[in-house]
């Protein structure tokens, strides 16, 4: 029985709600009340204006009663919603403005390093491009995400033609790449060794709003750099004239194929494909691989083991490189099966896919045997477009964050006058700047190198850089995405904000082109491959840039803190040297991280250094040096590393485990 809301007369006025195709409005039910809680009879006749019911013998005088006193009784009964899915509240959505013009740090780094008639042009050419990124390519990056790939396997008459489907937008991403010259910015070197930062810089804008079509890109720059490296001649000379063009209709994206069912990183002991050389000096694969991203390339880089008379050489040592087109002149597939492709947690824009090769035409590019060596190129830049995507995310997560906390209103006031809100966000903030400039680090290193410019410390710190930074980064990202997610409440959970899906594709950053721990043991390897100068010039780097700070009083206490974390990490790579390499295993995580949160904290004090700096600048070097700079030498000094303790870790991990009360471990 409806509750007496209202006594009239012995009458009861109750709001009902119906449902009509046309706009919902307030209805009123008159229902004779006379205490009892029964039901107070059917619907016995509608008026048209108000649809009403009328109940009761008093329906009579009711039909009587003014029109003022109906709309007085409607408004006192006015409630602020007409049907259940619309209210008188609408949350402001973030929006997406020009992510160049509102990152003051990427203008003042940009600012400070470039000489000033490169940065002038330079200045322009990214408030453009992040206009674009605003009003166009946002949007189509946002279509791929809602368009994912499919595969089709057959045509309608039975033909196996395993084609790829991809959405519009993903092939205007490509056209666009072209227009915008994302990879022949760094082959032209039009700004001489500051191309490759120009380069990076315009990628870290269009990143999170790309769709995911980096990936290709990271793979086709990668491909251009060992092309170059190698000569560009022959097969070669072709591709990398569409790799680096700026034609949309010429333009070629390229694969790049290493994993296979017996392993990732460990390419010497998972690589099973087989190379039969051709008397026309060409090779024909065969294999299977496991996962190759943005199979829809026009061209691929792959490993292989060359066949002889008598055996195929394993290991490293056996492996050569090749490079393949995808189709051949007639469109077909070149000796290419594609099995499946693949269902990812996030990056679902890529298609990424298992294929099987059966005769695929190829040419050998490397030296026979040399194929890991000839493609350490790729996986350099293929890591630092990691990097690029890592601190991107980071920036687009908080720059949607700030514009949101200025117009989501909770408890009495904004978000963004919300104290603990701001510190969260300061935090993030940090982090991003210190990964920020740890990227240029390595762009900068880059393009000295590329240009001839690079000293030999110079090289020495982009080849440890190249894999810290990827590793570093990796993690941040996901954990600032993450953090950046809950800036938005329940809306950050929610598929159609497209919020969730950065956090999706950050998750890959982490795992492609090398774990967390393959890329810190590859940091040892680097050191001990340069007998130790690596290291050196890592001290050396540190050290120049602590002593550029010296005439600045308000940074003295924080070089300080860098300069302490410094002996403590050179006395721990001395104890470290009179241990066995199982002990440098253990180390090699933390030791990575004591490397990049050092070296991060040099940066940002030498930024903070400039006499352009804002306080922003100083602020952040201080929240940054005030971590933990070298955890490794703690862990060290607290036994994490003793024999007791690396038998309890597999302890920890495995109790309860069958294979531990078995005794199989």
């Amino acid at each position: 029985a409806p509750p007496p809301l209202l006594r009239l007369g012995g009458v009861v006025k109750m709001a009902a709600f119906a449902r009509f195709r046309f706009p919902y409005r307030l209805q009123r039910m008159d229902i004779a009340y006379n205490g009892d809680p029964k039901l107070c009879g059917g619907l016995q006749q509608y008026r048209s204006s108000y649809y009403m019911a009328t109940v009761s013998s008093k329906s009579a005088a009711l039909a009587n009663r003014s029109e003022a006193q109906d709309k007085a009784i409607s408004e006192e009964l006015k409630v602020p919603f007409s049907r259940t899915s619309v209210g008188t509240f609408f949350q402001d959505r973030p929006k997406l403005g020009n992510q160049y013009l509102e990152d003051a740090f990427l203008q003042g780094y940009l600012k400070r390093h470039m000489p000033p008639e490169v940065f002038e042009d330079v200045n322009q050419q990214l408030e453009r491009f992040a206009a674009r990124v605003e009003n166009e390519i946002d949007s189509l990056g946002r279509e791929c995400e809602l368009n994912p790939p499919q595969l089709q396997q057959y045509d309608a008459w039975g033909q196996r033609v395993d084609r790829i489907v991809t959405c519009p937008a993903w092939k205007r991403m490509k056209e666009i790449s072209a227009e915008e010259g994302l990879i022949a910015e760094a082959y032209e070197r039009k700004y001489s060794s500051w191309s490759r930062v120009f380069q990076v810089s315009k990628m870290y804008l269009y990143s999170p709003s790309a769709g995911f079509f980096t990936c290709p890109l990271a793979m086709s720059d990668g491909a251009a750099k060992v092309i170059e490296s190698l000569g560009i001649y022959g097969p070669l000379a072709e591709a990398y004239r569409h790799l680096t063009c700026r034609d949309p209709k010429q333009f070629w994206t390229s694969g790049q194929w290493m994993t296979e069912r017996k392993g990732g990183s460990d390419v010497a002991g998972g690589t099973e494909t087989v190379a039969r050389e051709q008397p026309d000096g060409t090779y024909q694969l065969y294999g299977f691989k496991w996962f190759t991203s943005a199979t829809d390339s026009d061209m691929t880089l792959t490993l292989g083991r060359v066949m002889d008379t008598q055996n195929t050489k394993q290991g490293t040592k056996g492996l050569s490189l090749f490079y393949l087109k995808i189709r051949n002149e007639d469109g077909k597939l070149n000796g290419i099966e594609v099995q499946k492709l693949k269902d990812k947690l996030g990056t679902r824009q890529v298609p990424t896919a298992e294929l099987l090769l059966d005769g695929a035409k190829a040419f050998r590019i490397s030296d026979e045997g040399r194929g890991v060596a000839a493609i350490a190129n790729m996986l350099t830049i293929t890591r630092i477009h990691n990097t690029i995507g890592a601190v991107a995310f980071m920036r687009r997560v908080i720059n949607l964050a700030r514009d949101y906390a200025s117009k989501r209103f909770a408890f009495g006031k904004f978000v963004k006058d919300h104290l603990l809100h701001m510190q969260t966000m300061a935090r993030m903030e940090v982090q991003t700047r210190g990964a920020f400039l740890l990227l240029m680090e390595v762009a900068k290193l880059l393009g000295l190198e590329e240009t001839n410019m690079a000293t030999e410390q110079d090289q020495h710190i982009l080849r440890l850089l190249t894999p810290l930074a990827k590793l570093y980064t990796g993690k941040q990202a996901i954990s600032v995405v993450s953090e950046g997610l809950e800036c938005f409440g329940g809306q950050g959970y929610m598929e159609d904000t497209g919020l969730p899906a950065i956090l999706r594709d950050a998750q890959v950053l982490t795992i492609w082109e090398g774990t967390t721990n393959i890329l810190s043991l590859d940091v040892l390897r680097s050191i001990a491959k340069s007998e130790g100068q690596v290291l050196v010039s890592f001290f050396a780097t540190v050290q120049s840039n602590l002593d550029s700070c010296v005439n600045f009083p308000e940074l003295a206490s924080l070089v300080m803190l860098v300069q302490d974390a410094l002996n403590r990490l050179g006395e721990f790579s001395q104890r470290a040297r009179l241990k066995g390499t199982g002990f440098l295993e253990v180390v090699a995580r933390d030791f990575a991280y004591s490397l990049t949160r050092i070296y991060i904290g040099g940066l940002l004090l030498k930024h903070a250094s400039w006499p352009k700096a804002s306080p922003a600048d100083i602020y952040s070097a201080q929240r940054w040096c005030e971590q933990d700079l070298c955890p490794v030498d703690m862990a060290d000094r607290a036994g994490a590393y003793n024999a007791e303790a690396v038998s309890m870790d597999t302890t920890l991990v495995y109790e309860g485990s069958p294979l531990l009360l078995k005794g199989k471990l």
